[in-house]
């Protein structure tokens, strides 16, 4: 096979392979040369009368950065997983994961090392960050601009194919953070090979993809493809989809599940797509019979924030409408807060109602996650704010709660580090820029500026690293035991993977402020008065942040239980 490029742009492409330069041949809006593809081939694009070649958009490994040639790269891999059957989505625990920040060495391969510490604590799916490769040493991974290759800097694709194949030896899944929405800064070329941006509907980040290009829609959707089929990769979780502007017959994400369901059917294993999502739109995880996407599950911001304020008492922006421990007991029943009520954040109503029928697995939930750790303006996760009680109470109510439960590598220990913004942009001025708009942004909501951490500080990134000493020591290995004993208790009781919304109810006070949230035949209890909440004895505490005493006729302050009333 030879080499092509979509291209409609330039007049002219040229070929440059292995320091070749050959011409190329028009077909429509592709381009296209006979010359041999062989496994460690350089080779990139010359535009027009630009003297430098630039990167193919498809480009499966780029070993020198995102400005420089690509490579060769053939995907044939020595898998061991040829039993793996899969992990579903329903009853599982997923478990996010930045690589460059999970292990001292922040590498794929480091990473594998560290896979019996997530098979003990009970994990079912690691949910990695963007991997795609983007420009600098370190970065968050969406700033990605070749989606196609796995970034150096964590090992590369065959790295990533190890990692792959490890977590399934281990019986664990994986699931794929991909950014389809936009792309970083630097590095991106895909304006000079063809329309692949738009700027009428241009988001937070800048230029939107151009649905309205079928070839655009394939670029994702292929990609899409790739890494489930290519790399084994068992699901993908896809970045603020809200901002996928489509307004053709059959919208982008409902194609995508389609395909992506046609090989599942095909590779005889679950396939999962789960969006990240700020409209509060069941549309998205509605079956297509129903007239939904079809998508398979979307994250729930609302129960995030409601179990925020409640353990916090933090009101500020958009937890201001959470404050009620009403708002905790609606999100927990009925999946979303804001289901066309009034949002004071957006000053407009919003949200539509989930369906009553809907599996209550489809919504992924969480106490923390990367973004409301690390867009706080100190990166400060919530070991920094509660004392060992309060953490074990937010693992109560992510882990026993109703929903899929997902949590942040380290949350399981408490850990002490931060997890901070951090980029490595090369560019004097682009680093510049993004660290003085970022002190700007948190000084305009009343942060002092000198607390503010240098995102293209290289301190900024080591700070963020997981301390693996801190497991086995002191507090930390408590709140490590509390989250085994949950997910354990997840597995043997099967009124906690119940996924039917009419099996919930809640029974709430604001003064004393309690909440008990019924689960079939279980009910979980949270007080956070300063005062023991007076209950019936129950039959039976299968888990409980604080002994209950003795008598067990009661749950102490600040503390919570799962009973068998």
């Amino acid at each position: 096979m030879g080499f092509e490029v979509w291209a409609p742009r330039p007049a002219s492409v040229r070929l440059v392979v292995d320091g070749q330069t050959h011409d190329m041949r028009r077909e429509g809006g592709w381009w296209r040369a006979d010359v041999p593809r062989r496994p460690g081939q350089r080779y990139g694009y010359l535009l027009d009368d630009r003297d430098t070649p630039v990167p193919d958009p498809r480009s499966l490994r780029q070993p020198d950065g995102v400005h420089e040639l690509s490579q060769v790269h053939d995907l044939g891999f020595g898998w061991t997983d040829q039993r793996w059957t899969g992990r579903q989505l329903a009853g599982s625990v997923i478990y996010e994961m930045h690589v460059g920040t999970f292990t001292p060495d922040g590498t794929l391969d480091a990473a594998i090392q560290r896979l019996p510490h997530l098979i003990d604590l009970g994990i079912d799916l690691v949910e990695v960050l963007p991997v795609n490769s983007f420009n600098g040493a370190w970065n968050w991974g969406y700033d990605g601009v070749l989606w196609y290759a796995v970034d150096e800097t964590y090992g590369g694709p065959e790295a990533y194919q190890r990692f792959v194949d490890a977590c399934h030896a281990a019986g664990l899944g994986v699931i794929q953070d991909v950014v389809y929405n936009h792309l970083g800064p630097s590095g991106n070329y895909l304006p000079l090979f063809a329309p692949y941006l738009q700027d009428a509907s241009a988001n937070t980040w800048g230029s939107s993809l151009d649905l309205s290009e079928h070839e655009v829609r394939e670029y994702i959707l292929d990609n899409a493809l790739m890494w489930l089929r290519d790399f084994h990769v068992d699901g993908l979780r896809l970045d603020a989809v809200h901002a996928l502007v489509d307004d053709s017959p059959t919208h982008l994400l409902q194609e995508m599940a389609e395909r992506v369901d046609a090989l599942s059917a095909h590779l005889r294993r679950p396939l999962t797509l789960i969006a990240e999502s700020d409209m509060n739109d069941p549309k998205l995880i509605t079956p297509r019979e129903g007239g939904g996407y079809g998508l398979h599950a979307q994250w729930s911001d609302d129960y995030h924030h409601a179990v925020h304020v409640a353990l916090t008492g933090e009101t500020s922006g958009y937890y201001a409408d959470f404050e009620p421990i009403e708002a905790l007991a609606k999100a927990a029943t009925r999946g979303f807060f804001h289901d066309g009520t009034w949002s004071s954040f957006r000053e407009r109503e919003h949200g539509r109602p989930i369906p009553p029928e809907t599996p209550t697995w489809r919504l992924v939930a969480y106490a923390q996650d990367h973004d409301q750790i690390g867009n706080r303006a100190t990166g400060d996760r919530l070991s920094q704010t509660l004392d060992d009680d309060g953490l074990a109470i937010a693992a109560l109510l992510a882990l026993a709660g109703p929903f899929t439960p997902m949590l942040f590598m380290g949350e399981e220990w408490g850990a002490s580090t931060p997890w901070q913004f951090f980029t490595a942009h090369p560019e004097p001025e682009l680093g510049e820029a993004t660290a003085q708009g970022r002190i700007a942004e948190f000084e305009r909501m009343g942060w002092d500026p000198a607390v503010v951490p240098d995102p293209q500080a290289p301190e900024t990134f080591r700070r963020s690293k997981l301390d693996w000493s801190e497991p086995s020591t002191g507090r930390h290995a408590r709140l490590l035991q509390i989250h085994r004993e949950l997910i354990a208790l997840r597995r043997r009781e099967p009124d906690l993977t119940d996924p039917r919304f009419d099996r919930l109810s809640a029974e709430w006070s604001e003064d004393p402020r309690w909440i008990r949230i019924r689960r079939g035949a279980l009910e979980i209890v949270v007080n956070l008065a300063d005062l023991p909440l007076a209950i019936t004895p129950p039959r039976e505490v299968l888990f409980a942040t604080t002994p209950l005493g003795a008598e067990a006729d009661g749950i102490p302050p600040r503390s919570g239980a799962i009973i068998r009333p």
